[in-house]
């Protein structure tokens, strides 16, 4: 079951993210027999991948989220709902897919990243399998707005992770140009994950657009946490290593702005990115430096900014318990430690 809820419990102490639980359970849980399915082939090699990436699970908030938006607007959904949360797992799947090759990342989420078990070749046709079987099931829907919306996103992702490349190790990196690596790279699939809820069960415009703002910012407010969880988490709890970002040359808002008020600290931040594999002692200076200049805790204050913008645009939305598990799931961002 996902891990973006705890085992239901009838305790008046419950999360929030238990109730959400409570909520959507049946639902998720047909998401993942649904992706099951979807990950099945007659071709022995891709049935095996798909099994193992199905197993290797996360926090499924995408398929939640469209779930909980498509609720917003009445209690009972149909299969075309299912389907779709899962098409934006497949999606968000194979994107982690590629961008583990990219990166050359062992890891990911406690497991052997797939180009890692089986080699980059594997994994590059793999990902572009989950992705064309993604396409395959929107397609069903025979809904242009759908397609549009999808295209889009995953338009938007991959000029993401292309921007991104060209700016890997760059140290002039600006505030702006990180965030729009962000908005492209996450921001995009969670507010089409919205937007697509709204869609299937015939909001208006103006709510489509209200839920893919929320979706939006959303998002922003998810990566900016995962950046930030990148220094203040542990390899146990992330299911990578912690300092990746750095290791890997990209640098995130907290060194951005480091870099911009301090530039003094330019070579030591240089020289962790260069340091050996398996070493973590410069890694772990600017570690300290950035909690000394208090950069941690405004980038943590960012997240909670576009956490609040998020639940400001729910405003126009029917007022009940689904539009209240959106706005808990806009707090779950960014208060998570994995």
């Amino acid at each position: 079951m996902p891990n973006l809820v705890s085992v239901p419990s009838s305790s008046p102490t419950q999360s929030a993210t238990e109730r959400i639980y409570q909520l959507i359970g049946r639902e998720l849980a047909a998401v993942e027999a649904e992706f099951e399915d979807q990950a099945r082939s007659n071709i022995q090699i891709i049935s095996h991948i798909g099994r193992y990436v199905h197993q290797t699970g996360g926090k499924r908030v995408r398929p939640a989220l469209l779930i909980l938006a498509a609720k917003v607007f009445g209690e009972e959904i149909d299969e075309a709902v299912i389907r779709m949360a899962t098409v934006m797992e497949l999606l968000h799947t194979a994107t982690l897919v590629h961008d583990d090759i990219i990166d050359g990342a062992e890891m990911r989420r406690g497991r052997r990243a797939v180009s890692a078990q089986w080699g980059n070749d594997t994994a590059v046709l793999m990902g572009d399998w989950i992705y064309m079987s993604a396409f395959e099931t929107a397609l069903r829907q025979r809904n242009l707005e759908i397609l549009d919306t999808l295209t889009e996103a995953t338009r938007k992702m991959t000029e993401g992770e292309l921007i991104q490349l060209t700016l890997v190790g760059n140290m002039r990196i600006t505030e702006e140009q990180h965030l729009d690596i962000v908005r492209r790279k996450t921001g995009y699939l969670f507010s089409s994950s919205c937007r697509v809820g709204g869609i299937l069960r015939g909001a208006s415009d103006t709510e489509r657009a209200a839920l893919a703002d929320y979706g939006m910012n959303l998002g922003i407010a998810f990566q900016l946490t995962d950046d930030l969880l990148d220094f203040t988490s542990d390899t146990e709890k992330l299911g990578k290593r912690v300092l990746s970002d750095l290791k890997e040359g990209k640098l995130t808002l907290p060194l951005i702005r480091l870099l911009c008020s301090h530039p003094e600290v330019g070579p030591t931040v240089r020289e962790a990115m260069d340091e050996e594999p398996g070493q973590t002692l410069l890694a772990e200076k600017v570690l300290e430096l950035l909690a000394e200049y208090g950069e941690l805790d405004r980038a943590r204050r960012d997240a909670n900014f576009y956490s609040e913008r998020a639940c400001t645009a729910l405003s126009i939305l029917p007022d009940n318990q689904y539009r209240r598990a959106l706005e808990a799931i806009a707090q779950f961002v960014v208060d998570r430690d994995r």
